[in-house]
């Protein structure tokens, strides 16, 4: 069916893309929400902070 370096070939292919399916799994499922949740909450402390000098200001 195959010879030898097409068979190595077709492994290699099935590898990555193996690899990269995992990856992608990986990468949706923890990487992207960590990233976003943490951005969001950075972001909740800034307009925290903000808020407390602007009353600050004003006393």
């Amino acid at each position: 069916m195959f010879d030898f370096d097409q068979y190595l070939g077709f492994l290699a292919f099935l590898t990555i893309l193996t690899v990269g399916f995992w990856l992608m799994i990986f990468l949706m499922t923890f990487v992207i929400p960590y990233w976003i949740g943490g951005a969001l909450i950075e972001r909740l402390k800034e307009m925290k902070e903000e808020k407390k000098a602007k009353r600050e200001l004003k006393s």
